[in-house]
């Protein structure tokens, strides 16, 4: 009896330790949670990983581009955009609201990942920040009292009160006229008030901004004068290097070939978007 015990005790010890070395060499060859059979949706050659969180600055004071809608939330034409970039490349949008003028710094900071702002390309903003391919064709106008006959164009500025946004090309372009008083505020809004206002003579402001403001009555009193001042595209910035540009890139053209973008476009400007370059003519 006790022999019968002892036997039945080595069989079921050599049955467990066989078992334990089964586990063990099972675990040694399957996949370890970095290699690409334990990522069945592809997103590990994606560089945005799906799932992923992109922080993205928005100064929400730019309608039609970017502003608060009566419930609060951030809307506008970029915000669509770059909401259905992200489902397309499968990443979540995270809004970041800051001041347009300090956003370059933050990009270069490492801050933020990406902005959406109606940010022009420039070479001077392309020397320390990277941008996506053009995604919106734009272009400065000026604006005047509805009442005004004697400024016609920028050459008919000279000495005048300019009121312009702080850290944008209109404010670049201000500059060029001779003699002018240049007055910087922080949001095209409150540029366009200063024009209504009568504390200036003109504004230097984007035309689509402008034409939105008339559009919605928001600024009454003001028309737009002369040809537009220049042909600029808007382009998504990341910081120097940065390995979520070529998903941001991918998504662009998704968005534009299944008509995402155009069905966006149309939202927001009531017209069919025009055919934008590769890259930005700089």
């Amino acid at each position: 009896m006790i022999r019968f015990t002892g036997i039945r005790w080595w069989r079921q010890f050599a049955l467990a330790l066989g078992c334990l070395m089964l586990v063990i060499a099972c675990n040694n060859t399957a996949p370890n949670s970095t290699d690409a059979g334990s990522n069945p949706s592809g997103a590990g050659s994606n560089p945005v990983a799906a799932g992923k969180t992109l922080k993205v600055a928005t100064d929400p004071t730019f309608a039609p581009f970017e502003f608060q809608g009566p419930d609060g939330q951030i809307q506008g034409f970029d915000i669509d955009i770059i909401n259905s970039i992200g489902k397309a490349e499968g990443f979540q949008v995270e809004l970041e609201s800051m001041r347009f003028d300090g956003m370059i710094g933050a990009l270069q900071a490492g801050s933020v990942d990406t902005a959406m702002a109606g940010v022009t390309i420039t070479p001077e903003r392309a020397k320390v920040i990277d941008f996506s391919k053009p995604y919106f064709k734009a272009g400065l106008a000026i604006a005047v009292p509805e009442k005004n006959t004697d400024i016609t164009d920028l050459d008919s500025l000279k000495n005048k009160k300019i009121a312009v946004q702080i850290g944008t090309t209109s404010a670049d372009e201000a500059k060029k006229v001779s003699g002018a008083k240049i007055s910087t505020f922080d949001s095209p809004d409150l540029v366009l008030q200063e024009v209504v206002n009568g504390n200036a003579d003109a504004a230097i402001n984007d035309k689509a901004v402008t034409l939105y403001a008339f559009k919605t009555g928001s600024l009454k009193g003001l028309k737009l004068v002369g040809e537009q001042l220049t042909a600029e595209y808007y382009g998504i910035p990341t910081p120097k290097g940065s390995e979520n540009l070529e998903s941001i890139n991918r998504g662009l053209d998704t968005i534009i070939k299944d008509g995402t973008y155009a069905q966006i476009y149309k939202k927001w400007f009531d017209e069919e978007p025009p055919k934008l370059p590769e890259t930005a003519p700089i």
